[in-house]
């Protein structure tokens, strides 16, 4: 490109990147005089981590080393806990870190110069689409049903000679439903089997439904089925970024390429090992936020209002053009919460106090969310 082409001068990206969204964290709430703030647009653990992991990384001293590339100690640990291969298991910053390894390894753009395609329901995690596009792939993004579910039907029968991969978030973020055993296995075998399926299960640890898929039974028949997991939401390491992807040989042997070196830094993994070493603390901490949530649902429900299966650690109310209004309105009572657009507000489980006030806010407010 000569100056004259690009009038105002300096370094462009690629043309991708102006195509993109901006990814949009939950913001902080907005101090309000004699309320206490809470935090409920990032779905983030209200709970610190357990004890035992907050003790073990205040001895940690050794940051003048590179971590461990290959976070063998984390995934011999997942090894065990999960009772698979500790080589089937590859760590990353965060689930979203190894979504991203996961991209660069599988899909992009070919040799021809024709992008491959990823398919995944919309709306769902936001990331999707900016990982996607930076990866060189093309979205293909499938409505969700009415009640905040994965259309599987229409997601098989948009797959293409192009498709390379599928992503199905269960439960969805930020609608809340979960995807059963039966239609999810249903699903993968329509699919051709050299389209990798990830099975992407952040908030699988919140997860109550006895017919809910469990990736990791999925990943152990299906040689295609690649599962995501992470230790930032039940786990309460959302800070430290570490997260993990399962998959066969033949497909972790592609990925190892990809994997970004020291991505895990060695506090992060010893806080993951910490945590699992002490999953009972853990399991304790998430069915308190589970109580909440139900209690948050019910409360939703006894005054009328629709709101999808919520199996995470959040809710969804269907706004619509009064998200804004509804957002602003949460903020004036010292609560954030996370509106998408004209489409519904995220209200993540926190503290008692932020989701009885929470609670009370929709007692008052006269828009209740409805069915799309």
């Amino acid at each position: 490109m000569t100056s004259s082409e690009n009038p105002g001068g300096g370094v462009r990206p690629r043309p991708v990147v102006d195509l993109l969204p901006r990814y949009a964290a939950g913001k902080p709430p907005v101090p309000v005089d004699g309320l206490v703030s809470y935090k409920l647009s990032s779905n983030e653990n209200p709970l610190p981590p357990i004890p035992a992991v907050q003790q073990a990384i205040a001895a940690q001293t050794d940051f003048n080393r590179y971590p461990d590339p290959l976070s063998s100690r984390l995934r011999g640990a997942l090894s065990g806990f999960l009772d698979v291969p500790a080589e089937d298991i590859v760590a990353g910053a965060g689930s979203l870190g190894a979504l991203n390894q996961l991209l660069a390894t599988f899909a992009g753009q070919n040799d021809d110069g024709k992008p491959d395609e990823v398919i995944y329901a919309w709306r769902s995690f936001e990331a999707y689409p900016i990982c996607v596009g930076l990866a060189g792939a093309e979205s293909v993004r499938i409505p969700l049903t009415p009640d905040g579910r994965h259309d599987l039907e229409a997601m098989a029968a948009a797959v293409t000679a192009r498709t390379r991969m599928i992503l199905l978030c269960t439960p969805n973020n930020p609608t809340g439903p979960v995807l059963t055993s039966k239609e999810t296995e249903r699903f993968i075998q329509t699919v051709p089997s050299d389209v990798v399926v990830v099975i992407d299960e952040a908030y699988q640890e919140f997860v109550r439904a006895d017919d809910a898929v469990d990736g990791i039974e999925m990943y152990r028949k299906y040689p295609n089925v690649v599962v995501l997991r992470t230790f930032s939401k039940a786990h309460g390491l959302a800070g430290l970024r570490v997260g993990y992807s399962v998959s066969n040989p033949d497909l972790t042997q592609h990925l190892r390429v990809s994997a970004t070196p020291f991505a895990v830094s060695q506090i992060a993994e010893l806080a993951a090992v910490t945590s699992l070493q002490h999953i009972d603390d853990v399991v304790e901490r998430v069915q308190s936020l589970v109580d909440e949530r139900d209690r948050v649902t019910a409360g939703l429900r006894e005054l009328g209002w629709f709101v999808p299966e919520a199996q995470g650690n959040f809710v969804w109310l269907n706004l619509g053009s009064n998200s804004a209004e509804f957002a602003a309105l949460a903020g004036e009572r010292a609560l954030s919460v996370r509106a998408f657009g004209d489409e519904g507000v995220r209200v993540s489980i926190g503290e008692v106090e932020a989701n009885t006030r929470f609670l009370e806010l929709c007692a008052i407010y006269t828009k209740p969310p409805q069915r799309s």
